[in-house]
């Protein structure tokens, strides 16, 4: 399936632009449908799914008809699905639910990670050993078996065929950061090496380290983040921007840009997929075992 969240976002860009180019305020195209004007509003910003009845009834009154009303209602259709992540939204996370959306369907993910090492790419053993000693207490309905589950689901449609193609930039910081007992951080890396083996075959993943002396210029980002495309062409490129609570997610044109310029100038400053795994490996085997 194509992540509601996006279809969501195009199906408001599209009927805002119908409406806007029809000369209808959002108060004289809610006098002519069910919908109210709130509820109007929030579709165009793409904050709920949509009811079908409700988006006939406002490309009727746009005179929205052939092949575009067929498309448009697929759009919709596509936005009003359920996720096998919301069912378990609360036991792996609401934070980690939003990614799995917007990993639905993607063509391509690309992330810069500067403190933590990639959810896509986590060890169970690592994941657990990151929530079990969090100092901060576990929000409602929030599980170490959820978040688990939440991982091991993500991970599985990245693999899944015809899976988006992965590209992560991991900042060195966050492979020496002793973020796990030695054992499990050694496991950990070296489940990462084995994912920049150029010849593993488990999925179209490149995998880089940005080393702490690279020459980046302006190009240090403030934060994590990730990017995503999908297949369909008119669909925004998306920003997903990691936070201290919550994170926050983009989808302006010219905001996706600098973020895109930014991840490439990145890549040219990491070291080679071959070198990130010799990286990897040398620094598994200075773990202490203690």
């Amino acid at each position: 399936m194509l992540s509601p969240y996006v279809r969501r976002r195009r199906l408001g860009d599209e009927l805002r632009a119908l409406r806007t180019a029809a000369g209808l305020t959002l108060e004289r195209l809610a006098s002519q449908v069910d919908p109210s004007r709130n509820q109007l509003s929030r579709y165009e910003l793409g904050q709920i799914a949509p009811d079908l009845d409700d988006i006939m009834q406002i490309l009727d009154v746009l005179r929205v008809e052939g092949a575009e009303w067929n498309t448009l209602m697929t759009i919709a259709r596509e936005a009003a699905e359920r996720g096998w992540w919301e069912s378990n939204a609360r036991s792996m996370g609401e934070r980690q639910a939003l990614f799995a959306n917007l990993e639905a369907g993607a063509a391509t993910i690309r992330e810069y990670q500067q403190t933590f090492i990639p959810g896509l790419l986590q060890t169970p053993e690592f994941a657990a050993a990151r929530v079990e000693t969090t100092p901060w207490p576990l929000s409602a309905g929030l599980t170490v078996e959820g978040v688990l589950k939440g991982r091991a689901g993500r991970q599985r449609m990245l693999r899944r065929q015809g899976g988006p193609r992965y590209e992560a930039l991991i900042d060195e910081y966050a492979i020496r950061r002793r973020s796990a007992p030695p054992p499990i951080l050694k496991g950990q890396l070296l489940h990462l090496a084995d994912l920049a083996d150029p010849g593993a075959q488990d999925a179209p993943i490149s995998l880089r380290v940005l080393p702490i002396d690279a020459d980046v210029g302006g190009y240090l980002p403030l934060c994590s983040f990730s990017l995503y495309t999908y297949p369909d062409p008119k669909d925004p490129v998306v920003v997903g921007i990691d936070a201290a609570v919550n994170d926050l997610v983009l989808t302006d044109e010219e905001r996706a840009a600098r973020y895109a310029v930014t991840f490439d100038s990145l890549r040219e400053a990491a070291l080679s997929v071959s070198d990130s795994r010799d990286f990897l490996v040398r620094t598994a085997d200075a773990l202490s075992p203690s």
